[in-house]
C-alpha cells in the first residue's frame, strides 16, 4: 500500500495538512452571529472546528473577527489556534490572508491547507478526508468542492498556492485561486455545500434548523 494511502486509512495522521476555518463575518444578512447558531447540539463554529480536528488536520486555525469574544468562548476546550482578523470588514479575502499567515509562518513544513467555512454544517470528517485523499491520489495541488452548479470551499490548497492565497483581495475569497487554475483543479461533488445557513426567525428560541439542505428549483 502506498504511504499516502496508509495515512488516509489511519485518518488521524494527515501529516503536513493544516486547516483554516473562516469565521470572521458579522452575519449582517441574518442579524445575528451565524457562528453561534446551534446545529445538532453544537454551534456552527464549534462543529466546523471539531470536524477539521476529527479529520486529522493539524494545526487547525480559526479566523475570528466581528464576534471574536463569543467565538472564542464557543471554541473553549478545543485544540485549535485563533487568529483574529482586525480587518474583517474588508471581506473574506482578508480572513484567508490572516489564516494562511497564521498557519504557515510558524509551520513552514505545512504541505497543504484545507480552507473551510464555519457556516457549512454538512461538512463532515469524511468530506475533508476526501479532499486530502484526492490530493494524494491525483497529485492535484488544488482539490475543491462542486455544488449548485459552481465550486468552492471546502477546498484543499497545496503549498504552491500559499503565496496567492496570502495576497487575495476582494469578496470572492479563495474561489479566485480555484478559478484561475480550474483546468488543473480536482473537483469533488459535495451536494450539501450550497446550503450555508437556515431561514431564521428573530426569536432565538424559534430557529428552525433543517436536517437536509435546501434544493434550488
Amino acid at each position: 500500500m502506498p504511504e499516502s494511502s496508509k495515512r488516509i486509512a489511519g485518518v488521524c495522521d494527515l501529516t503536513g495538512i493544516g486547516a483554516v476555518v473562516l469565521a470572521a463575518g458579522a452575519s449582517t444578512r441574518i442579524g445575528i452571529p451565524k457562528q453561534l447558531l446551534q446545529f445538532r447540539g453544537q454551534t456552527f463554529l464549534r462543529r466546523a472546528a471539531s470536524v477539521a480536528l476529527e479529520a486529522g488536520c493539524r494545526p487547525v486555525v480559526v479566523v475570528t473577527g466581528a464576534n471574536a469574544a463569543a467565538c472564542r468562548e464557543s471554541l473553549r476546550g478545543l485544540d485549535v489556534l485563533e487568529a483574529e482578523n482586525q480587518q474583517w470588514e474588508f471581506g473574506i479575502s482578508s480572513s484567508v490572508r490572516v489564516g494562511i499567515e497564521a498557519i504557515v509562518t510558524p509551520n513552514p513544513r505545512i504541505a497543504a491547507v484545507v480552507l473551510t467555512l464555519c457556516d457549512q454544517p454538512f461538512v463532515t470528517r469524511d468530506v475533508i478526508v476526501g479532499l486530502v485523499k484526492a490530493h494524494y491520489e491525483t497529485g492535484c495541488s488544488i482539490v475543491a468542492s462542486r455544488y449548485g452548479g459552481s465550486y468552492g470551499v471546502p477546498a484543499l490548497f497545496g503549498k504552491a498556492h500559499f503565496t496567492e492565497l496570502s495576497k487575495l483581495q476582494g469578496a470572492a475569497g479563495a474561489k479566485q485561486v480555484i478559478q484561475k487554475h480550474l483546468e488543473k483543479v480536482q473537483l469533488l461533488l459535495f451536494s450539501e455545500g450550497e446550503w450555508t445557513h437556515p431561514v431564521i426567525s428573530r426569536d432565538w428560541n424559534r430557529r428552525i434548523i433543517p436536517t437536509r439542505p435546501r434544493v434550488q428549483t
